[in-house]
């Protein structure tokens, strides 16, 4: 119970106790439908093979509504199922099946009957998922690079896209049904005789199949409803379910008449994305904004607020058992399961005016109350939010689950407005997935990019003169560390090696791309985004009205302070001499010396994120380099009907920072060998000493108008010291400090003493319910696999 917001109903608690005592478990019957739908449909050109796939899985797979849920529809055959998508990728689930369980994070139950389903339907897919596509098409030095760690992220073809928010606004205002006359209309202007309009029929028929395989998943929910309404002896289970059986029949068809009608409406199209595809971070968008009118009715016609309340709260717990079955590899990318779906609350009308309603209110509280991972809320910050929502929002940062974290409209928007897009359309952002931004309904996939590029060991190979320390594996020419004479002599290597691999992050985007697009194209999601049916596109083919894409960049705090060591210990104080560092970076610090060198390194040395112009320049410069490079690309969708097409930075590493780390050797701002990368563009751990005050400042020197793919800021704050009413209005002084003076993009944070999280890691059991923030998503902090854990630990925690 919340001591501030409240308790929840007695049906949410239970709801809730259900779905978190679930866990994780995998359910085979998607991938046997679309297998069989695969084989059926052989023939078909492949949107239209997917479509049909979709519609099989939506009319075939077992539904059911759990005892006590006011809203239908769900993603697997049980509660909390995850479901299987051959597809994108197989090998890694016949390799890993019978380990799941006993993973050290991230465990996953399979059952015998699901376990002989899988070996019976995956070995078709060996050779013809979407992994496999892109693997077999890589150019040799892309692949090198992807093999060693330099240029990671496992999701850009092992499962789907995701990142996206379709125009749930036009759901609600039209119904599906809406977007079926738009393709009835467009496909009876068609010239069937020319290539390109047949191309796009064929696409618009897929649309159309799409739509209405939910459309008739939504009458399934409807019969069954009905059906366990004539079974149960509860007058008030029966209403509620012939409720839910009438909101069945006109949602998502046709527009919602009620609030609760519009809540199922936007659960049966986040749900059927999800069961489309295997991507995450598909989420909400600006969901106070689409849902007020129907949330203000409700009240003028005399709804009880706490009825309402405990409708959002089911709401959120459907988002909540919402699953991904992720291999081991990727799982430690994405640590505690997330699913990234992002609710944006807050910020501004098109005319500039505060957006806040009361709905902004409701979600917050309803959010704080049910105390869960999802949704992952996000507040858009302007100068005119008021201190009554502020206040309100620091609320709920304190019942200490991370949430919601903030994004600048005062930056973001003028971000926008640089790439092409209108004014109105950029008042209308709201955030994707964990800080990314994009436009709803209007955006195409992805507007973060699936290559991680690790800087740090980048710069190892740097030193190295081109070779991986950790492979022995040679990636280009270079010169030696311990031949320089000058730090400008390794700036300049650093230069060109970030040309090189810059190139090669966006060559693995390309090749993964062009596979996504000819592998598992999607039409349900693709006909909810302008300007798909228009185009007669689906959204990987240029259908978006807009489209842009970032990379991943990991380690950059890191890269800034390793540079600048080298600047001061090595050339300009010549306190270390190359040979010697070099030697100490090789031994991973052994011996005397070599901790010398370390504490030299940690020590003497400046740290981003201490207010420090010279390691705040250092990193900088040293992050321009990459940057620079960016604006000579194009995605694959560029000149193909898109507004945009181009790459920008970003900084949404979520939890790579660990693994990543995993595959880098002892580093020159004196971290060891294969520990943690910082995460996200937060300071590197234990180094930000100088309060959250000099944080902010360090952030404020980052080039923000070349970083609208997000700059995420994790801040851990003891516990104490938002105690007390004096501690709230610091913290909201400081926020505002931070966006109004210092044009910060976006800060979240942890409400959590390390005393609390080391002993949740020696008794779990005792602390079941500690929630996180990983990095731009929060998790249990239970489920993470220990070296997570320990990165969270070893956060600096700072005071106000």
């Amino acid at each position: 119970m919340s001591k501030y917001f409240g308790e929840s109903t007695l049906r949410i608690r239970h709801l809730r106790e259900k779905i978190h005592e679930k866990g994780y478990a995998v359910c085979s019957q998607r991938a046997r439908i679309l297998t069989e739908a695969y084989q059926k449909y052989e023939s078909y050109p492949i949107i239209l093979k997917r479509a049909m796939a979709f519609r099989d899985i939506l009319s075939q797979q077992d539904i059911f509504i759990e005892e006590g849920d006011m809203l239908a529809g769900n993603q697997g055959s049980f509660l909390c199922a995850a479901p299987v998508f051959p597809e994108y990728s197989v090998q890694w689930i016949l390799d890993e099946m019978d380990e799941v369980d006993q993973r050290s994070g991230d465990k996953f139950f399979i059952g015998e009957t699901q376990k002989e389903e899988l070996r019976k339907v995956l070995p078709w897919w060996i050779g013809k998922t979407l992994q496999d596509h892109a693997h077999a098409i890589y150019p040799a030095d892309a692949k090198l690079l992807y093999e060693i760690g330099v240029i990671r992220g496992g999701h850009m073809n092992a499962c789907g896209d995701g990142h996206i928010v379709v125009n749930y606004d036009r759901v609600l205002r039209e119904g599906l049904i809406g977007f079926k006359e738009q393709i009835k209309k467009r496909r009876e202007k068609l010239n069937l005789a020319n290539y390109d309009e047949a191309k796009q029929d064929i696409f618009l028929q897929a649309a159309e199949i799409a739509l209405d395989a939910v459309i008739c998943f939504a009458h399934r929910h409807a019969e069954l409803a009905e059906g366990l309404a004539q079974k149960t002896h509860d007058p008030a289970r029966r209403s509620e379910l012939l409720r839910m059986a009438e909101a069945c029949r006109h949602v998502p068809e046709y527009p919602p008449r009620s609030f609760y009608e519009g809540l199922q409406a936007y659960w049966f199209v986040v749900v059927c994305q999800q069961i489309e595809s295997n991507g995450h971070s598909v989420s909400l968008g600006r969901f106070d904004q689409y849902m007020y009118p129907l949330y203000k009715k409700a009240l003028d016609d005399g709804a009880d607020r706490e009825s309402l309340l405990e409708l959002l709260e089911n709401m959120w717990l459907k988002l909540y058992s919402a699953r991904k079955f992720r291999c081991w590899k990727d799982a430690r990318f994405a640590a505690g399961g997330p699913m990234y779906e992002n609710v944006t609350i807050g910020g501004q009308t098109s005319d500039g005016r505060d957006a806040v309603n009361e709905l902004s209110f409701a979600v917050l509280k309803s959010v704080a109350r049910v105390h869960l991972t999802q949704p992952n809320l996000t507040v858009r910050y302007h100068r005119g939010l008021s201190h009554e929502f502020m206040s309100e929002c620091i609320h709920v940062i304190k019942e200490g689950f991370g949430m919601p974290a903030f994004n600048n409209d005062e930056v973001i928007i003028p971000d926008f407005e640089r790439l092409g897009i209108t004014q109105e359309d950029a008042y209308s952002y709201s955030a994707v997935g964990c800080v990314e931004v994009a436009i709803p309904g209007k955006f195409g996939h992805r507007c973060t990019g699936a290559a991680f590029l690790n800087f740090p060991k980048i710069l190892n190979i740097v030193m190295r003169g081109g070779i991986d320390d950790v492979s022995g594996r040679r990636i280009y020419i270079g010169k030696q560390f311990g031949n320089m004479t000058s730090f400008e002599e390794l700036f300049h290597e650093w230069s060109k090696a970030m040309s090189y691999f810059a190139k090669q992050s966006v060559v693995i985007d390309t090749y993964s791309d062009m596979m996504i697009e000819e592998v598992v194209p999607e039409a349900f999601n693709a006909a909810l985004v302008d300007d798909c049916i228009d185009r007669g596109k689906n959204v990987k083919e240029g259908g978006a009205h807009y489209d842009f894409t970032s990379g991943l960049q990991v380690g950059i705090a890191n890269t800034g302070n390793a540079l600048t060591a080298i600047k001061k210990l090595v050339f300009a104080e010549k306190k270390i001499s190359c040979q010697e560092l070099q030697t100490a970076l090789d031994s991973n610090f052994e011996g005397i010396r070599g901790e010398q060198i370390r504490q030299m390194l940690l020590n003497r040395a400046p740290k981003f994120g201490t207010d420090n112009e010279f390691v705040d320049e250092m990193t900088v410069a040293a992050y321009n380099e990459y940057l620079k490079e960016l604006p000579q690309y194009r995605n694959t969708r560029y000149g193909r009907g898109p507004i945009g097409g181009t790459y920008y930075g970003g900084t949404s590493s979520v939890a790579a920072n660990v693994i990543m780390g995993s595959m880098v050797s002892a580093t020159a701002d004196g971290r060891k060998a294969y520990t943690p990368l910082a995460e996200g563009c937060s300071p590197t751990q234990g180094s930000d000493h100088s309060g959250t005050t000099a944080v902010f400042c360090s952030m404020s020197r980052l080039p923000v108008e070349k970083l609208a793919g997000g700059i995420l800021l994790n801040q851990k704050l003891s516990p104490s010291s938002v105690a007390s009413l004096s501690d709230e209005a610091k913290l909201e002084n400081v926020i505002r400090t931070f966006f109004d003076r210092l044009n910060g993009f976006h800060v979240q944070y942890n409400i959590v003493d390390r005393t609390t999280l080391e002993e949740a890691k020696v008794h779990p059991e005792k602390h079941k319910d500690l929630i996180v923030r990983v990095a731009g998503y929060s998790a249990f902090f239970t489920v993470l696999n220990p070296q997570t854990q320990d990165d969270i630990i070893s956060r600096t925690e700072q005071f106000i």
